[in-house]
């Protein structure tokens, strides 16, 4: 199993939260490695997150939630 981690985007402040702005794929959703799953944001500044491996996604942080850059937001495996 392999962690989704919120990208670290604040120079600033490393510890900084952002939100998970979009999932695109739900929740069991199967996904290949390097697909686009989800898009971040921290101060106005926009991310995407790719899978890290193939597998089936758990999201464990929703859309419009908080959180740490860093943390796990979710799980493909």
């Amino acid at each position: 199993m392999a962690d989704v981690v919120f990208p670290g985007l604040s120079t600033d402040d490393p510890a900084a939260e952002g939100v998970v702005a979009t999932w695109f794929v739900a929740d069991g959703a199967t996904v290949v490695e390097g697909q686009l799953i989800a898009e971040v944001a921290v101060d106005k500044v926009d991310a995407e997150v790719v899978a890290p491996s193939g597998g089936t996604v758990r999201i464990l942080v929703g859309e419009g939630e908080a959180a740490r850059q860093g943390s796990v937001i979710g799980t493909v495996g």
